[in-house]
């Protein structure tokens, strides 16, 4: 086999470092980060769906200078593609979450840290010269959610993105078949610092699994009303993660939130809900510009990118492609999943006519079918 970096250097398109992640992880953690939940629909269709959207050009434009930045919440960022919360980096490779923030930075790109990393809040800050935003589960034991905003804060994290769609855990059966277990050795890291018996908890078969933490840890009641509660812990801008109905981004606008992220989780919670691409129309139109609405699920392509600032989103996160960037070839990897991406939107962007994301217009793209 060829180095690692040879490899990598002649993956195309993010299905090529699919395939080099798929030989690299062990088959039990590919599923985890590859699977869905059920019977995968939901996760088939955030991709299937993107490849509905048509897209109508425009000519006869000077396109000679591309510029992708994005002004975003106080961030001047040199692209809309922005690092998805995902956890535990380190089935991917070694360095795990400390290595994709090195890569983020490299390119200027935002990445938001989830709760269940890899590495602690502060390491990845240390690593980064990007911004970061923490993305947030609640616990029932409130001191812990209370700490780790504490601890961003403190790190120097820009924003809290709360995650709303995991009231309880979906059924992820590609884990069940592979028998994957949380290995001994690779406990979340924020919880090591004050709680590490809730990193673990233990069953009776002595295996650990995401469900078992789930059930045990995270917050199940929360409400509208618990914003009150996550706002008095910070005074940072704090989006909801996970919305997807017009009804609910209202009632974001009338609480005060400062962004949304329509999400679906990657289709790894309710299997049967619709693909993010087709929420975030409703979604956008319900928030009327009261702020700005990204989106995540599905994107594969840098077209892809276009095609959802062209449905109104003002950036997009990716999740799975960064990593099997990283699995493939640690920060290279993921520098090159970003450059591959980027590259792509630019040259969408040329050939819809449009030298700045400003000049994505709304009629630009529509969803077939």
């Amino acid at each position: 086999m060829n180095s690692p970096t040879k490899t990598t250097q002649q993956c195309q398109n993010v299905a090529d470092f699919e395939a080099i992640a798929r030989e690299r992880v062990e088959p039990g953690a590919f599923g985890y980060f590859a699977g869905g939940a059920g019977d995968e629909v939901t996760l088939a269709e955030n991709i299937r769906a993107y490849q509905r959207v048509r897209l109508t050009p425009r000519v006869l434009v000077d396109v000679s200078s591309i510029d992708a930045r994005v002004e975003l919440l106080g961030l001047s960022l040199p692209s809309p593609i922005v690092l998805a919360p995902t956890a535990y980096h380190r089935l991917a490779h070694p360095e795990g979450e400390v290595a994709t923030a090195r890569a983020a930075g490299a390119l200027g790109a935002l990445m938001v840290v989830s709760t269940m990393a890899t590495r602690t809040i502060e390491e990845v800050a240390e690593a980064a010269s990007a911004p970061l935003w923490f993305q947030l589960y609640v616990h029932k034991n409130r001191d812990i959610t209370r700490h780790f905003v504490e601890r961003a804060e403190a790190a120097g994290y820009r924003a809290i993105v709360l995650t709303v769609d995991t009231p309880r855990l979906g059924r992820r059966e590609r884990d069940a078949r592979t028998g994957f277990t949380l290995p001994a050795d690779m406990p979340p890291a924020n919880f090591a610092m004050k709680y590490a018996d809730h990193a673990r908890p233990g069953t009776a078969g002595g295996e650990v699994t995401l469900r078992t933490q789930a059930l045990a840890h995270l917050e199940s009641s929360l409400t509208w009303d618990s914003l009150k509660e996550i706002r008095a812990m910070s005074k940072l801008p704090l989006l909801l993660k996970g919305v997807m109905a017009p009804e609910d981004a209202r009632r974001a606008v009338a609480a005060g939130v400062d962004g949304l992220i329509v999400s679906n989780h990657g289709g790894r919670q309710l299997d049967g809900a619709e693909a993010t691409i087709t929420a975030l129309p409703g979604v956008v139109a319900a928030v009327d510009g009261a702020m700005p609405v990204l989106v995540d699920g599905g994107i594969r392509r840098g077209v892809d990118v276009l095609k959802a600032l062209a449905l109104g989103a003002r950036a997009v996160l990716i999740g799975r492609p960064y990593l099997w960037g990283l699995a493939a070839d640690g920060e290279a990897g993921v520098r090159r999943v970003l450059e591959l991406l980027n590259d792509e939107l630019e040259l969408a962007m040329a050939l819809c006519g449009c030298p700045t994301l400003s000049a994505i217009e709304r009629g630009m793209a529509r969803v077939e079918g």
